[in-house]
């Protein structure tokens, strides 16, 4: 079986160590240009683009990426509450267009209350939930080609119409991920494929039957994937050294004050990644090779397998063995570090294919370590 890759694409910044801005790079189009054509040249399969308040806005950037890339997807994030569902078919439709057929989407429902409430959104966690379900009920049936009259509680249309087709049919994939009740409903209910945070692997079959369960109820069947920090080196001592480098320069008041802000949003996925460590520095390996250090100081996705080319591989299977054929992959720097993964990980994957640093720089590949902000990106909270 061979499995989708994907690479994400810091677009609050990247660093070298987490919790200090002045090891960081800043947010330029340039450099997250330099990762996008990297992902495309190394053979990923996708290219996640996140959402927040410090992220430069999705749509935009993946707009800027649609003539440096060739084969690569953009998996680009929805968040539903920030727009119609009219609206966002059109954009899906011409963007999909730009791209010819390159587009994917990933709904985002859930979050930071504050953060949300800056950008005029007060639901509660169940109601954004049932909004996301409005709008998808709305916007896979536009994407379709059917003219739609709906009215719900948080969206209505009368004679909504999508002019502009989409070249995937009957629209771009979606993609999601949550960890509550209402979560799983939604996923069972709209999405293409699930995505859950790097849990341990028997969590993260407890939640794959559960979304594969409710999913049956509507005749459905849903695709499933992780989310992953990785540190790879060509031994596990390097390896695990990078990992305490990463997190050398956090102090403890740090660490402190970002898990009282995470602790005080109303989000399962946050509440479960925090869960792993507690806050502390000496029980980060929370499952054999998964590493959840990069949970003290950074929402979303808090863990990173951490090994070397083999221990990872094996690794990915446990997940690849309880139904799991996507992963969206990330590591510190992201330039850096997607180079390392393909080089040395790829070649044990299936359907991937060996690279060399070496000829992507006798091809010209973006390998530029010269530029030099603090990666917050939450890509949008999921609970």
């Amino acid at each position: 079986m061979s499995l989708d890759i994907f690479w994400f694409l810091p677009t609050s910044g990247d660093t070298r160590y987490l919790g200090k801005s002045n090891s960081g790079r800043p947010v330029t189009n340039e450099y997250l240009q330099q990762i996008a054509v990297a992902a495309d040249n190394l053979g990923y399969d996708g290219l996640l683009i996140p959402t927040g308040s410090g992220c430069l806005d999705p749509w935009v950037t993946a707009s800027t990426l649609a003539s440096v890339t060739h084969r690569i997807k953009l998996l680009v994030a929805l968040r539903t509450a920030l727009t119609k569902p009219t609206a966002a078919a059109r954009m899906a439709a011409t963007l999909d267009q730009a791209t010819h057929g390159r587009l994917l989407l990933n709904v985002v429902a859930g979050g930071d209350s504050t953060e949300l409430a800056g950008d005029g959104i007060f639901l509660d966690h169940d109601q954004r939930y049932a909004e996301a379900a409005e709008f998808l009920a709305i916007w896979r049936r536009l994407l379709a080609g059917e003219s739609v009259d709906f009215a719900g509680r948080h969206h209505r249309v009368e004679g909504a119409r999508n002019f502009f087709e989409s070249v995937q049919k009957p629209y771009p994939p979606l993609y999601f991920g949550g960890s509550s009740s209402a979560a799983h409903d939604l996923a069972a209910e709209h999405v293409d494929t699930y995505l859950t945070w790097g849990e341990p692997p028997a969590a993260v079959g407890e939640k794959i039957a559960d979304v594969r369960a409710r999913a049956a109820c509507f005749g459905r069947t849903v695709r499933y994937g992780v989310r992953l920090h990785v540190i790879v080196r060509e031994t596990n001592e390097e390896a695990w050294a990078a990992a305490d480098k990463l997190i050398s320069r956090l102090d403890d008041e740090t660490i402190s004050k970002v898990q009282a802000r995470y602790a005080a949003m109303d989000s399962e996925g946050q509440r479960r990644m925090a869960a792993l460590h507690g806050g502390r520095r000496d029980k980060l390996e929370v499952s054999p090779n998964l590493w959840a250090g990069v949970g003290l100081v950074r929402g979303g996705c808090g863990t990173a397998l951490v090994g070397d080319p083999q221990t990872v591989a094996a690794r990915l299977k446990e997940y690849v063995d309880l139904g799991v054929d996507s992963f969206v992959l990330s590591g510190y720097p992201h330039l850096e570090e997607a180079y390392r993964f393909a080089e040395l990980v790829f070649p044990l994957l299936p359907g991937k294919q060996p690279v060399t640093i070496q000829d992507q720089v006798m091809t010209g590949g973006p390998f530029d370590t010269s530029t030099v902000k603090q990666d917050n990106t939450k890509e949008g909270v999921t609970a």
